[in-house]
């Protein structure tokens, strides 16, 4: 039997917190996750794992120590594993992730918006 159908806009509306994303698929093995973001997020990197950033609505600057990208709706970024990057949004912008499942949020750095995968699969 074929997995439920999870509207991606619904969710991301429905979610209370800021940077704190939910995860609502799961395509072999990789977390696709929503989440709203405003302001500054934290400096970090992903050791050994890509990022996919889709922005669903709103504006999405990922800052780098070299230069920044901007996301508009329907723009897709990839973040490679390694590089230090920190999302910045100006208002409030929806986000669809794509990462592998051990990934960790805010990768080494532990901060008061680190989120464990417990709590991004909404468990924890």
């Amino acid at each position: 039997m074929p997995g439920p159908v999870v509207n991606a806009r619904q969710t991301v509306q429905s979610l209370p917190d800021l940077w704190s994303p939910r995860v609502i698929a799961r395509v072999a093995d990789q977390y696709v996750k929503v989440a709203r973001v405003h302001g500054e997020f934290v400096w970090h990197d992903h050791a050994n794992q890509d990022e996919l950033f889709h922005v669903l609505e709103g504006e999405l600057v990922i800052e780098f120590e070299d230069g920044s990208v901007t996301l508009r709706p329907g723009d897709v970024h990839v973040v490679p594993a390694g590089v230090r990057h920190r999302p910045v949004a100006r208002e409030e912008c929806w986000v669809m992730l794509v990462e592998p499942v051990e990934t960790e949020h805010t990768g080494a750095e532990r901060t008061p918006l680190t989120r464990s995968i417990d709590e991004q699969l909404g468990t924890g």
